[in-house]
């Protein structure tokens, strides 16, 4: 469940910057994540999001990785803007 004061990562829009507030992903996929530096209290920049919201490519640091909409569902954002 998301908190009130926290959005979803698939919720977010092109050019948006937000902070992972928490990762629901569990197994191989959380280990990959946390290998890109996507972790709890990082900055995510928003780069591109496909037009039916399919994929998400987004920044953390000098990392750039695309995201499948059943992955960014997993990643809990604050501090949109």
């Amino acid at each position: 469940m998301v908190h009130p004061t926290m959005t979803l990562l698939s919720a977010c829009t092109k050019g948006g910057v937000a902070t992972v507030a928490k990762i629901n992903a569990t197994g191989a996929l959380k280990q990959r994540l946390i290998s890109f530096g996507l972790m709890k209290g990082a900055e995510v920049k928003i780069l591109e999001c496909g037009m039916t919201k399919s994929t998400f490519e987004i920044k953390i640091g000098n990392v750039s990785i695309a995201l499948r909409r059943e992955e960014a569902e997993l990643i809990e954002v604050s501090n949109v803007h």
